[in-house]
């Protein structure tokens, strides 16, 4: 008798029941192979890996309960008729009858993903919690080429320019950005929504180049999806602060590429006006009530109750977080150069704070605006400078944005080698290796949270930068003093406990006392009495508890390891430049 030998009439059971195989799925839902897997990414059906392999370990499995619902779904029928109406289309142009063939394509089947959209993503913030995929993908398709002939529509590459606009501007109105790394890769975001951390890459502003070893097809589809889903998206949070979606953009900047400061500009208008109205609102609203309750009070209170109009302000919500980040570059005005790439700057200087201008047409403001606190460049030399400003390298802004503190300018003047840039996604003690310049920003946060740095403008600029590093140093020297003391009391302490046991006869030759190494740290004994018997630690372990304390061992050894080849190569760079 076979293996697997079901008598007629009796129920599938077990994984034979559970689990189909790609072909059978394909076969019972009477569609394509490239119709099922676009249905698949829609519906976000994914193959499984079920322990017994009925069909062979060369299959690909589904659960059965999934291919099922696809059985019902509308999407399917749909995608039946458009099927049907091209092989219509395609017998009418073979008839030479092509005003059939027009009026056919004309009342062609079409399809929306709104639905899978809800059904997806019943919350909104499930939808946020898979946003980092989406926001990647749109990012990318906007950043390729609008060619006629190529791969992807051009249509495809306008909506996600839109989508990715609309998305930065809402972060920067709203002040949600907080950390930015600069990869080969692209340009790294995070942003914190509803408290979601939603993380995307940018790529650079390059001329991007279609290779042949991508299936477009798939992407395309995972696109479609993603530009429903991002419309959603953007749709909710736009109404969330009360502006109208989709935007209207000015028609002069939009011809100019500036998208994005026209996308900011409609915000913060639309933002102040329906800020206003409610305020009037409010007023209106207090002085009803004023009113009613003044009526009712004793005539020696007229004006018991006129707090109420004065304080019909609008409640500010934002967090702490958000209120550090809207106020780092609040006082500060940037020029870009020519050179300098304007979107990513725009969308991280206006998210937290700043205000940013560029050379050409739309610019809010000229070069020669005496008010001018930073001058963005990326050349060595420049025609004319002005003495008022600094002139900086790009780096500057997304250093001091992850060290949330405005940086010196020293290091990063045109010209210069910039110091390295450290990504905020690094946890550097979890690591076991804290770089130089790390400590550095370190120092810079503590000696600006002690001492509060006063506003940075034209003149008060090189001042700041004095007496945050004049405090620096103060605090390095405390901290020197403090370490040289805690080691004279310890040297004090051995040295009266060695005095103690001559007097009681004992000889501290002996090593009992002179070989004990005296150490502030309590747990220290504990760890050299640990140490001196390991095995008889291990040995009271379960084999469980033994491996994971060896795998623990192990990845201990790998960071060390990890941290002298680096100390190493500093050490090795240093001698070099002696």
């Amino acid at each position: 008798m076979p293996k697997h030998y079901r008598p007629a009439g009796k129920k599938k059971e077990g994984n034979a029941a559970k689990y189909v195989t790609r072909s059978q799925a394909v076969k019972g839902l009477q569609v394509t192979l490239p119709l099922f897997r676009k249905m698949c990414i829609w519906k976000g059906i994914f193959p499984r890996d079920p322990k017994k392999k009925i069909k062979g370990n060369h299959q690909t499995y589904y659960h059965t309960k999934d291919i099922s619902f696809l059985h019902h779904d509308p999407l399917v029928d749909i995608h039946r008729d458009i099927r049907a109406q091209d092989k219509k289309i395609k017998k009418a142009y073979s008839k030479k009858n092509k005003p059939r063939a027009v009026r056919l394509e004309e009342h062609k089947p079409t399809y929306n993903l709104d639905r899978l959209i809800i059904e997806r993503y019943p919350r909104f913030i499930d939808a946020l919690g898979d946003l980092d995929d989406c926001l990647t993908m749109v990012h990318l398709f906007a950043a390729l080429p609008t060619l006629q002939n190529e791969k992807v529509e051009v249509k495809h590459i306008h909506s996600c320019r839109r989508l990715s606009h609309e998305w930065q501007a809402y972060i920067s109105r709203t002040h949600k950005l907080r950390k930015t790394f600069i990869s080969v890769k692209g340009i790294y975001y995070q942003a914190d929504v509803d408290g979601q951390k939603i993380t995307w890459i940018a790529p650079h502003s390059i001329q991007q180049v279609l290779t042949e070893d991508v299936d477009f097809n798939v992407m395309l589809t995972f696109l479609e999806y993603y530009e429903t889903l991002l419309a959603f998206v953007n749709f909710k949070l736009y109404h969330s602060i009360n502006v109208k979606y989709p935007p209207m953009l000015d028609p002069r900047l939009e011809a100019l590429a500036a998208d994005l400061y026209a996308l900011s500009r409609y915000i913060a208008s639309r933002s102040k006006e329906q800020d206003n109205h409610e305020l009037a609102s409010q007023v209106d609203e207090s002085q009803l009530t004023l009113a009613q309750l003044q009526h009712q009070l004793a005539p020696s209170e007229p004006g018991a109750l006129m707090h109420l109009i004065e304080e019909a302000e609008t409640v500010d919500e934002a967090d702490e977080e958000t209120k550090e980040c809207r106020s780092l570059f609040k006082d500060t005005k940037f020029f870009l150069g020519r050179e300098v790439p304007r979107e990513p700057l725009l969308f991280v200087i206006t998210a937290f704070g700043g205000t940013i201008s560029w050379e050409g047409d739309g610019a809010p403001f000229e070069e020669s605006d005496p008010s001018i606190t930073h001058q963005i460049v990326d050349r060595p030399t420049q025609n004319h400078m002005f003495l008022s400003r600094a002139y900086i390298q790009p780096q500057w802004v997304f250093d001091s944005v992850n060290a949330r503190i405005i940086l010196p300018t020293e290091d990063y003047v045109v010209g210069r080698v910039p110091p390295p840039h450290l990504s905020p996604f690094v946890d550097n003690e979890a690591e076991g290796y804290i770089p130089d310049y790390a400590q550095k920003i370190k120092q810079l946060q503590d000696a600006a949270r002690i001492m509060p740095v006063p506003e940075v403008g034209n003149e008060h600029q090189d001042n700041t930068q004095n007496i945050v590093l004049d405090g620096v140093a103060d605090r390095i020297e405390a901290n020197k003093a403090a370490e040289m003391k805690k080691k004279m009391s310890a040297g004090q302490k051995q040295f009266h406990d060695e005095l103690k046991m001559e007097v009681e006869g004992v000889s501290p030759a002996t090593g009992t006392i002179k070989n004990v190494k005296v150490t502030t740290d309590p747990d220290e004994s504990d760890k050299e009495q640990i140490s001196e018997h390991p095995d008889m630690s291990e040995m009271t372990m379960s084999r469980r508890k033994r491996g994971l304390y060896e795998s623990i061992r192990i990845n201990k050894e790998r960071k060390k390891a990890k941290v002298d080849v680096i100390e190493s190569r500093k050490r090795n760079i240093k001698e070099s430049q002696k």
